[in-house]
């Protein structure tokens, strides 16, 4: 009965009209207008922003034009090996001699080119189709160098054109003389097996070292050149390593792609 009374006289009592209203307090106004200033930013810059992205990618300095393998067309002991490893010969340059049961046979070499690898020695036995030599298709030693980067085929084709590429160099301290620089000049659309690769460079080690986390493709890299450096490359640093770059030697390439705005990462 007592609960029932109190009801009625609820009821019964006017509308509390004449309380005072009580509003926010200026500590949470302030944190709302932050809050709708943040979100209004964010949505400009999530529509007129953009983002940066790099793929890195293992990379070898080259002439460009690639090697081919030089093979002994005989069967026999390798007697003389008349070219030295690292030498620029014009074609038909002698490689090596071999002595087989009909005579001596000299292996010459089948375009011009830089004797990369030496793979014969004195008093050798070899095959016919043996592999002897790697040879890296230049015509003069001053012949500019590029790069070679195996990207992953499905950053392919997000690389723009004329993209800025930062090599890091095998054979050069980096804390000291910092990256290569460099801008890409093709990509390569289709992947490419170890195979390829390997006929490319020369070097079938390279062919699987190169496709280790799957097929990629080969995205050629001009390298920015300078006067200013002794190897007449552009570097991060000043001047660069004291000394000029031979190809061949391996690198890792860092190649910023598109920028992409963040909105887009919402849409399907």
């Amino acid at each position: 009965m007592q609960f029932r009374q109190q009801a009625l006289a609820k009821l019964q009592s006017p509308e509390e009209l004449d309380l005072p209203v009580r509003f926010a307090r200026p500590q949470g106004w302030l944190v709302l207008s932050v809050t709708v200033v943040a979100m209004a930013a964010a949505s400009v810059w999530a529509v007129t922003g953009s983002v940066t992205s790099t793929v890195s990618a293992p990379a070898i300095l080259t002439h460009g034009q690639g090697s081919y393998l030089l093979q002994s067309p005989v069967a026999g002991q390798v007697t003389a090996v008349l070219a030295k490893q690292g030498e620029t010969l014009p074609a038909d340059s002698p490689v090596l001699k071999v002595r087989t049961p009909k005579g001596e046979t000299v292996v010459r070499t089948l375009d011009s080119g830089r004797v990369s690898t030496l793979a014969a020695t004195v008093g050798q036995i070899i095959q016919t189709g043996a592999n002897v030599a790697s040879v890296e298709k230049v015509a003069h030693t001053k012949d500019a160098l590029y790069a070679t980067v195996y990207v992953p085929a499905e950053n392919a084709a997000s690389i723009p054109d004329d993209a800025a590429v930062d090599l890091t160099v095998q054979s050069v301290p980096t804390q000291e003389y910092g990256v290569l620089r460099g801008h890409v000049k093709s990509v390569d659309r289709s992947a490419q097996s170890p195979q390829q690769i390997a006929a490319f460079l020369g070097d079938s080690q390279l062919g699987e070292q190169f496709t280790k986390k799957g097929r990629p493709v080969a995205v050629t890299v001009r390298l920015d050149k300078s006067s200013a450096t002794k190897s007449g490359y552009k570097w991060s640093s000043a001047d660069g390593p004291p000394f000029k770059l031979n190809s061949m030697t391996l690198a890792s390439g860092s190649i910023r792609l598109a920028d992409q705005r963040p909105v887009d990462w919402l849409l399907p």
